[in-house]
């Protein structure tokens, strides 16, 4: 589908601060926050400091969240809903990832264990300063485990 800048897809106007971020793929991230536009701040900054300490990272951005790569998929940025609705800040963000034990903080609002010795992580980012040093030890522990695989 064509988009022109200024003009949303369905032919709406859009606001200069609706525009959509300029780059190859960026069309696809605005796409995927179309229906939550908040977010999308939140994973711009998240991918701008992931970016930042792991220059090598690439993306894939699908229906359902935008997966982090370096070499082998580590971790995600999706719009699921971890907690019951009235627990979700307005925005969020949930970003998902993976390591060998079950992590326990306060911050991790779910985890499971698909296969044995490999737990998936979420938590949910509501706010810019959650996008911490924190989260992207955590981040970064996730893609040294996925290379390890």
């Amino acid at each position: 589908m064509e988009h022109k800048m200024g003009q949303h897809p369905q032919n709406r106007p859009t606001t200069p601060s609706q525009e959509p971020p300029l780059g190859q793929g960026e069309q696809d991230v605005w796409y995927f926050f179309e229906k939550s536009p908040g977010a999308l701040r939140l994973y711009q900054t998240l991918e701008q400091k992931l970016q930042e300490i792991l220059p090598d990272m690439t993306r894939k951005v699908g229906k359902s969240q935008i997966s982090f790569y370096l070499g082998h998929q580590f971790g995600c940025a999706s719009l699921l809903a971890v907690r019951k609705k009235r627990e979700m800040p307005s925005p969020y963000l949930t970003v998902t990832f993976g390591l060998s034990y079950p992590l326990e903080h306060p911050r991790i609002a779910a985890k499971t264990e698909p296969y044995p010795n490999r737990w998936t992580h979420h938590v949910v980012v509501g706010s810019l300063e959650e996008i911490d040093q924190q989260l992207l030890e955590w981040l970064v522990e996730a893609a040294e485990f996925a290379a390890a695989k």
